[in-house]
């Protein structure tokens, strides 16, 4: 009998971790919309600001999307908003899912872990092509192959997640943040800094964020790569390309 509690008391606490995780990732999108809007304050991206984007998703998590389950369920087709939208196609049924993982033995957790993050990456993908027309008879609309490959990539995360349920396998392994998440950083660098800082400047600095990455890093051999690797930008987007992207900081222009 202790054994099967000690099991258990083990199996919860696994649990509750993989719960945490998900309720993370179901409000994934809205925490990075806040931190884009974050560079709207300093100039350095388009769209709403910070507390606009808090209150409208807060809005959508609490009162729009049951709202609009209501709505719909009495016949009311009153267009939803985005932020409702993500939080019906997309936040609440992961936040489902965590809530019933709570009450799971999850037998292989990178089977559970691993589809589970396939099919939150088909429901996003289904969210971002709602707004785009699908069939009308038998003529493809721009969101119709989205629309598809989402759906499939739902069935397939969802038989995975169920395998890991199902038949026993390996448990998560050791995750390496450091990589992951300096590259994600330097790639919204480059998206909110490339305007006012130009190509020049963007492109080197983003390299060097990303090298951060590892603890091999070796700075010199770094520096040399990301000038080499700068230059070719520079000569690549605005004179191979003929892309019209600044090439130096905008005060320096000015």
């Amino acid at each position: 009998m202790a054994d099967t509690m000690g099991h258990s008391a083990a199996a919860t606490t696994r649990n509750t971790s993989v719960v945490i995780a998900f309720c993370l990732l179901a409000v994934a999108p809205q925490i990075f919309e806040f931190i884009w809007s974050i560079g709207t304050i300093f100039g350095w991206g388009v769209g709403r600001g910070p507390a606009t984007v808090v209150i409208g998703h807060a809005t959508a998590l609490v009162a729009g999307a049951p709202g609009a389950l209501l709505g719909a369920l009495s016949g009311d087709t009153k267009k939803t908003s985005s932020d409702v939208l993500l939080a019906l196609i997309y936040s609440y049924p992961l936040f489902a899912v965590a809530i019933l993982t709570i009450f799971m033995t999850i037998r292989s957790a990178q089977d559970y872990v691993g589809g589970i993050v396939l099919m939150a990456l088909a429901l996003f993908a289904l969210w971002a092509s709602s707004d785009l027309q699908g069939m009308r008879g038998f003529s493809f609309g721009a969101g119709t192959a989205p629309r598809m490959f989402g759906g499939l990539l739902v069935a397939l995360g969802a038989g995975i997640a169920l395998t890991g349920l199902l038949t026993d396998g390996p448990a998560m392994a050791h995750y390496a943040w450091r990589g992951p998440l300096f590259v994600m950083i330097s790639i919204v660098f480059f998206a909110l800094a490339i305007r006012p800082l130009g190509v020049v400047v963007t492109a080197f600095a983003s390299f060097l964020i990303s090298a951060m990455g590892t603890h091999e890093t070796r700075w010199v051999e770094a520096i040399i790569v990301g000038a080499c690797l700068t230059l070719g930008c520079a000569l690549l987007f605005p004179y191979v390309l003929g892309l019209p992207m600044p090439m130096f900081p905008r005060f320096l222009v000015q």
